[in-house]
C-alpha cells in the first residue's frame, strides 16, 4: 500500500496545487479541479475531512483525492511516480467518504467520477473499478473576445449591477436553488467562491426586476495564475442563473453579454463556459452569443452501500 494521510492544512493545499501544475499539460490546466477550484473546495471543513494525500518514499506528494459535497471523487496522481495500488486506494478512499454519508442518512448513494472523453486511460481506470458511464455529460465551450460584443436593451425597470457583498449571499443561494430546483448550493459554498483570492466583485453580476428583487445572476472569473502558467488570456463564465419567473425573456443572454464585455475590458481574448448536455436552453443561449463547443467531459457513477 502507498504512503498516505489525510489533509492537514495550508501546506498540504500548496502540495496539491504544485502537483497539479507539474503533471497537467497547459491545455488541461483550467479543467476541474484547477488550482483555484482546489483552494475554493478546501476552504470547506467537510471537504478537508474528505481529502487524502499520497507520498513516495522520499516524502514527495505524488497524488491526492477528495470527495466534494455532491459525491464527486476528484483526484490527480503522477502515474510515473506512484505505487501500482494507488488507483485502488483512491477509489477505496472515495467509497469510505460516501459510506460516512450513508451511515448518517441510511440510504445507498452513488460515487461519481469524470474525465475528458478522449482520456482513454481514465475511462479504462473507471471501468476497471465498476464505474458506469452516465447519459448526461458536460460540454465546455469557448468564445473569442477579440471581436465586437453585442448589446441588448433591458426591459423597463430591470437593471444589471454587481453583487453588493456577502450580505446578499442568502438571496443568491435561494435564487440558485429556485432556478435549478435543487439544494446543490449552500451559503457556505457561495461564500467560499467569494473568498478565494481570484474573486473579483466587479465580475459577480446580478440582474434585478423593477421592484429590486433578484431575477438572475452571472458569476465570471479570471485566474491570473492559470493564465500565467499557460500563456493564455482566458476568463470564465462560471455560472448563469435565472429565476423560473424570468426565464425565456432574453435576460440570460443580456446578462451573459454583459459578463463578456467585462471580461474583454480586463484585456482577455477568450471566454470559457461549461454546461450540462441536458441544459438545452443554456446551450442555445451560449451559441447565440458566439460560443462553440470545444471539449466534452464524461461522467461515471458507482453504487456504494
Amino acid at each position: 500500500m502507498g504512503i498516505h494521510r489525510q489533509f492537514f492544512g495550508e501546506c498540504d493545499l500548496q502540495l496539491m496545487t504544485d502537483l497539479l501544475v507539474s503533471i497537467r499539460s497547459p491545455d488541461q490546466m483550467a479543467e476541474y479541479p484547477s488550482p483555484t477550484d482546489i483552494r475554493e473546495a478546501l476552504s470547506l471543513n467537510e471537504i478537508k475531512e474528505n481529502t487524502r494525500l499520497w507520498f513516495d518514499a522520499d516524502g514527495q506528494c505524488v497524488g491526492f483525492a477528495f470527495v466534494d459535497n455532491y459525491h464527486n471523487l476528484r483526484f490527480e496522481y503522477d502515474p510515473e511516480e506512484v505505487n501500482p495500488d494507488i488507483e485502488l486506494e483512491i477509489v477505496d478512499w472515495g467509497e469510505q467518504c460516501i459510506r460516512r454519508v450513508i451511515k448518517k442518512y441510511a440510504e445507498p448513494l452513488m460515487l461519481d467520477v469524470s474525465c475528458r472523453d478522449d482520456d482513454r486511460a481514465r475511462i479504462a481506470f473507471f471501468e476497471r473499478y465498476g464505474f458506469v458511464m452516465q447519459e448526461v455529460h458536460s460540454l465546455h465551450m469557448a468564445r473569442s473576445l477579440t471581436g465586437p460584443i453585442a448589446r441588448m436593451k433591458l426591459p423597463a425597470g430591470f437593471k444589471i449591477r454587481r453583487v453588493t457583498g456577502e450580505q446578499e449571499v442568502p438571496a443568491l443561494v435561494a435564487l440558485h436553488r429556485s432556478a435549478f430546483s435543487t439544494d446543490h448550493m449552500t451559503i457556505e459554498e457561495r461564500l467560499a467562491m467569494m473568498r478565494v483570492r481570484e474573486y473579483d466583485p466587479d465580475l459577480d453580476l446580478v440582474i434585478t426586476e423593477p421592484e429590486g428583487q433578484l431575477a438572475g445572476y452571472c458569476m465570471c472569473s479570471i485566474s491570473q495564475e492559470e493564465n500565467k502558467r499557460t500563456g493564455s488570456q482566458e476568463g470564465s463564465i462560471d455560472t448563469i442563473v435565472m429565476h423560473p419567473d424570468f426565464q425565456r425573456r432574453g435576460l440570460a443572454q443580456t446578462l451573459l453579454l454583459t459578463g463578456l464585455r467585462r471580461l474583454k475590458r480586463r484585456g482577455l481574448d477568450t471566454a470559457l463556459l461549461s454546461t450540462s448536455s441536458g441544459n438545452i436552453p443554456m446551450q442555445r443561449t451560449a451559441a447565440t452569443v458566439g460560443f462553440r463547443k470545444m471539449t466534452t467531459t464524461l461522467w461515471f457513477a458507482k453504487s456504494v452501500k
